[in-house]
């Protein structure tokens, strides 16, 4: 009878055994599916970003000569946006002299490049300033041009206001594509108009 017993413990414990040996064997298995698939996941993502860029390298823009130097400040780009017939240039440093000239760059990239070109200017009623910015909507369009890149027209996807301390709209998250934001002040100066565009082509 105890011989009997010791065979069924026996039978039994090596049953439990080879349970958890398989059990073991799966959860490997299994483990190594899902880095598999996250890693082929990883790599597809990451060939669309490239492929995205690759794709704006070879893309040719119309092109037109820009100007270097307006009132002894160094251009960046030209701006354009024909809704509010403004045509302006972009100065390359940012500071309060710069800003009673024209619009200058704020943040980001240089300009038409992948990423968010920050341009920030006054609200006075001055022709080549962001005294009419508050009157474009989403789906208007508007022009950057300079010198390496081209020409490129940007699509407005956003507008909104923020106050003075969000910064969130200076993000340079783009998911690999070109994006324009314009910023002024508001008339009492209280908060900030953020327009936010991206190239017309990807929208």
């Amino acid at each position: 009878m105890k011989k009997y017993i010791f065979s069924i413990g026996l039978i039994f414990l090596s049953f439990v055994i080879t349970t958890i040996v398989i059990l073991e064997e799966y959860r490997e298995t299994r483990f190594i599916q899902e880095k598999e698939i996250a890693l082929k996941y990883s790599i597809e993502n990451q060939n669309t970003v490239y492929q995205k860029i690759n794709l704006e390298e070879k893309k040719e823009y119309p092109k037109e000569e820009i100007i270097s130097e307006y009132k002894g400040y160094n251009v960046s780009a030209k701006l354009e946006i024909p809704k509010i017939d403004l045509e302006t240039y972009v100065l390359s440093n940012h500071s309060i002299s710069a800003l009673g000239v024209s619009v200058t760059k704020f943040w980001g990239p240089n300009p038409n490049e992948t990423g968010n070109f920050c341009i920030t200017g006054h609200n006075f009623i001055n022709k080549n300033m962001f005294h009419n910015l508050k009157k474009l909507s989403i789906g208007d369009d508007f022009f950057l041009s300079d010198n390496a890149v081209g020409k490129v027209e940007y699509q407005i996807y956003d507008t909104f206001e923020v106050v003075p301390t969000d910064v969130k709209c200076l993000s340079q998250d783009t998911n690999g594509e070109k994006e324009v934001t314009l910023i002024t002040c508001t008339n009492d100066s209280k908060k900030r108009i953020i327009i936010k565009a991206k190239e017309k082509s990807n929208i």
